[in-house]
């Protein structure tokens, strides 16, 4: 897989939600070689902040050259991200990582679940699946990107959110039962006690599920070993059970996983 570093330029921002905003940039070399769950590594310009930020693309767009990214403000570097404007430049990196596979049965049914900021990722994944594809969407009060999904062709979305405020109030999970929602494979990102209850769920049913995981990280290319997850099978980079999630994930069978 090719990774490529280069500069890129914002054609464009906005804030959708509080603390969220979405970045449209022009990264050509990366959009041509990027899937669905990659991440790119974001530099800041201000040089005191030496490490990248990990983002994961949202939507890709081959024809013009550019990956679009939804980030939530969590820090100095994305807080310097969030100040930029079109025409504004930075250095870039990536595609990075492992993304979602789709089974080589296209009819197999997909439930697609993005909890909080994991649900930018799923809207490029959900776009490309080749099959029927159920979403259910995560907040805690504020929505973003619903819409978006809603767009999509043969797509339903169901909504959770801990207030109560927009559809199912409680988890993904509860939506998941609330809505009597059924399928053959999981695709899911978001917060790690989400991802341990659908992986929990997922083998209970029986259901492939594919998840990825967040994580702080520092070199974004497997090196520093700085983003660990446990892992039931041993790696071979390392010869423990853990699994890079940079560099062997972010995405990961979840039965490969060991949840704390």
């Amino acid at each position: 897989m090719a990774i490529f570093k280069d500069t890129g330029g914002v054609v464009s921002q906005k804030q959708i939600a509080s603390g969220i905003y979405d970045m449209t940039l022009s990264f050509p070399r990366g959009a041509r070689e990027a899937r669905p769950g990659q991440f790119i590594a974001m530099y800041c310009n201000d040089s005191s902040r030496l490490l990248p930020r990990p983002i994961s693309i949202c939507e890709i767009d081959k024809k013009a050259g550019t990956l679009r990214v939804v980030y939530r403000v969590a820090g100095g570097g994305t807080e310097e991200f969030s100040r930029m404007q079109a025409g504004d430049s930075l250095e870039l990196m990536g595609p990075l990582g492992n993304g979602f596979s789709f089974p080589q049965d296209t009819q197999k049914k997909a439930i697609i679940i993005g909890g909080g900021i994991g649900i930018p990722p799923m809207l490029e994944l959900a776009r490309q699946y080749p099959g029927e594809k159920t979403v259910v969407l995560g907040y805690r009060d504020e929505l973003f990107l619903k819409e978006e999904f809603e767009d999509l062709s043969s797509c339903q979305v169901f909504v959770a959110t801990e207030d109560g405020s927009s559809g199912t109030k409680g988890t993904v999970i509860d939506a998941i039962k609330d809505q009597a929602i059924e399928g053959d494979i999981i695709y899911a990102c978001g917060p790690m006690p989400m991802l341990k209850a659908l992986a929990a769920y997922a083998a209970e049913h029986d259901m492939e599920a594919q998840i990825s995981l967040e994580e702080r990280m520092a070199c974004g290319i497997g090196a520093c070993l700085g983003c660990i997850a446990k892992s039931r099978e041993r790696d071979h980079h390392t010869n423990v059970h853990n699994r890079r999630i940079c560099k062997d994930g972010p995405v990961f069978d979840a039965k490969d996983i060991i949840f704390a």
